[in-house]
C-alpha cells in the first residue's frame, strides 16, 4: 500500500505552478559548509540538538556556558514546539473505512509536537555532524542498509541531495527522500522522537476531553479549504516552506499536518481486510499521515486517513516532524 497509489503522476494537463511553487529541480545550488564549534555544549546548541541538551542536563554540568545553553535550548523548544493536550483517538483498523468498521480506541497523554516538519537545513546539521556514522542511532539489523542511504552522488544523505548538501534554495522546505530509519535517527540524535500514529491523529483532529466531544476532519475544521493546505488540487506541484499555509494551523499553531509531505510516525502500520485477516506485506511498514503536495484524493488527506510505507522507502513526498515528552521540558524547567 505504497504512496504511489495516492499520488497523481505528472502530466501535460497539470495546472500551472502558483506563486508559491519552489525553484525547478533541474537546477541545484548546494548549501555551503559550516564550521562546527569545538566546545561540545556550544556545538550541541549550534546543531539544534535542543532535546539532547534538556534531556541530559547533568552531561553538561561544569562546562563553560552550560547554564546559558540550557536556557537557550529551553527557549528554542518553547518557540518550536506546541503542547498537544491529552485526548483520545479512534484509529480505523480495516483497509476499507466504512461506517461501523472496526476501530482501535487510544488514549493520548499530553506531549509536545514540533510546529514544523524537519527542514533540509536542519537535517543538514545531522549529516554534517556525522549522524550516518553514529551506529548507536540505528537499529543493529539496519546497519547493512546504511550503505544504501546515499544521495544522488553516493554521499551519505537524503536521496535527492547532491554531494552531501541540500539545495540552499530549499533550505526551509521539509526534508524528503529519507527512510523511516533516517527520520528516527535524526529525532533520537536531536533528543526527540517521532510521534506515534495516535499522537499525530490527536494533534490533527484535536479530540480533547471536553463536554463538546467533537473531533476535526482537518486541523482547521471540518471542511477542506485549499488555501489552507498544499495538496494536488492546490496547484503548487511541489513542496513549499514549512512555514507556508499559516491559515491551516491546528489550534495550537502546528502547521501542515495536512498537505506538503506525508509524515513518518513511530507506529507500525497494521490493518485487516474485509474478512478480518491481517494485511501482511513483504517488508515492515510504518504509518505515515497527512497527505502531500501530490495527493490527488482529498479523502486521503484528513486527520483520520491511515496508510503505510515500507520502512526503507525514501520517497519524494514523505518527511517527518519530531515530538518530545512533556516531562522532559517540565524537568528542565524545574
Amino acid at each position: 500500500m505504497g504512496l504511489k497509489l495516492f499520488s497523481r503522476k505528472s502530466e501535460s494537463t497539470c495546472p500551472a505552478p502558483s506563486p508559491l511553487a519552489p525553484v525547478a529541480r533541474s537546477e541545484y545550488d548546494p548549501a555551503g559548509a559550516v564550521a562546527l564549534a569545538e566546545d561540545p555544549v556550544a556545538r550541541a546548541l549550534q546543531l539544534e540538538r535542543y532535546g539532547l541538551l534538556l534531556r541530559e542536563p547533568q552531561r553538561w554540568a561544569g562546562s563553560p556556558g552550560a547554564d546559558e545553553a540550557l536556557r537557550a535550548a529551553g527557549r528554542a523548544v518553547d518557540d518550536q514546539f506546541a503542547l498537544v493536550p491529552d485526548g483520545f483517538v479512534a484509529l480505523p483498523q480495516s483497509v476499507y473505512d466504512y461506517p461501523g468498521a472496526p476501530e482501535l480506541d487510544c488514549e493520548t497523554p499530553a506531549f509536545l509536537l514540533a510546529k514544523y516538519a524537519v527542514t533540509n537545513a536542519q537535517f543538514q546539521k545531522f549529516v554534517d555532524a556525522g549522524g550516518y556514522e553514529e551506529l548507536e542511532l540505528w537499529p543493529q539489523d539496519v546497519w547493512p542498509h546504511l550503505i544504501d542511504f546515499k544521495d544522488q552522488t553516493e554521499q551519505p544523505g537524503p536521496r535527492f541531495w547532491r554531494r552531501g548538501r541540500h539545495d540552499r534554495r530549499r533550505a526551509d522546505h521539509p526534508v524528503v527522500g529519507v527512510s523511516h530509519y533516517e527520520a528516527s535517527a535524526y529525532a533520537q540524535w536531536a533528543g526527540y522522537r517521532l510521534p506515534t500514529e495516535a499522537e499525530w491523529q490527536m494533534a490533527a483532529s484535536w479530540r480533547i476531553r471536553s463536554s463538546a466531544h467533537v473531533w476535526r476532519r482537518y486541523p482547521w475544521g471540518d471542511a477542506l479549504e485549499l488555501r489552507r493546505c498544499n495538496l494536488w488540487a492546490s496547484s503548487v506541484g511541489d513542496t513549499v516552506p514549512v512555514t507556508g499555509y499559516p491559515q491551516g494551523a491546528a489550534p495550537n499553531g502546528v502547521l501542515q499536518l495536512v498537505g506538503n509531505v506525508w509524515e513518518w510516525t513511530a507506529s507500525d502500520f497494521a490493518v485487516i481486510d474485509e474478512n478480518g485477516q491481517p494485511v501482511v506485506g513483504d517488508m515492515l511498514m510504518k504509518a505515515v499521515r497527512g497527505g502531500a503536495f501530490d495527493t490527488y484524493f482529498p479523502a486521503q488527506a484528513t486527520s483520520a486517513f491511515r496508510t503505510g510505507v515500507a520502512c526503507l522507502i525514501r520517497a519524494h513526498n514523505v518527511g517527518f516532524r519530531c515530538a518530545l515528552d512533556l516531562q522532559t521540558r517540565q524537568g528542565e524547567a524545574g
